[in-house]
């Protein structure tokens, strides 16, 4: 039998943050369950909420950290200890201030670039040859004003193009768990984005 697939999905918990930018990771994992009938609980010692579930005929640990973004790391790397999980069966889904607004991208290894929910990580990892989901969700236009707008939920034309994105890569698993993500790469970077907006384009909050 092979490993699990490990998707970690970045967020704050609590409700105050659920429908934020930063929290499209959770969108991505809620989407996930949603689809294959799973339910989260939550395992205080890896201090997260799992769901164990099957996708496309794959064994999978979704995982929402249930500490703060800046602390990710703690539940990433107690989730991958406790299930002996190697780097290649890892799968990250965050939100990306440098893809705009109805951009998904997906991308193996590589830097943290200044994400806090990825620096932690990093800090807390060996392998950071793991694989990513960056969800774009646009940038303001002005560094000090970054914290602001990713905590802060999108307007609504933003919101529909984000979760429009995220069902494609929910339908892209389907090759990323098949081990063809070269193919999965192609769906999610031909995507039509001629009507992507970026934060300071329109609808910013």
């Amino acid at each position: 039998m092979s490993d699990p697939y490990v998707i970690v999905g970045l967020g704050n918990p609590g409700p105050g943050y659920a429908e934020t930018r930063h929290n499209a990771g959770f969108w991505f994992l809620d989407l996930l369950a949603s689809r294959s009938g799973s339910v989260f609980r939550t395992q205080t010692k890896l201090r997260a909420d799992l769901a164990k579930t099957s996708l496309y005929g794959q064994d999978c640990i979704l995982v929402k950290p249930t500490v703060f973004m800046n602390h990710s790391g703690q539940s990433v790397r107690a989730v991958v200890d406790y299930y002996k999980i190697p780097g290649n069966r890892l799968l990250i889904a965050y939100d990306e201030l440098d893809l705009p607004v109805g951009v998904v991208r997906l991308k193996q290894g590589g830097g943290h670039g200044g994400h806090n929910g990825l620096r932690d990580i990093f800090r807390h990892s060996r392998d950071h040859e793991f694989l990513r989901l960056r969800i774009g969700i646009g940038h303001p236009g002005v560094k000090d004003a970054v914290t602001g707008y990713v905590l802060s939920r999108p307007s609504a034309e933003q919101e529909l193009m984000t979760r429009r994105v995220i069902s494609d890569a929910a339908d892209a698993m389907r090759d990323v768990l098949g081990n063809d993500i070269p193919k999965a790469m192609k769906k999610l970077h031909t995507v039509n984005t001629e009507d992507t907006v970026t934060g300071r384009d329109k609808g910013s909050n």
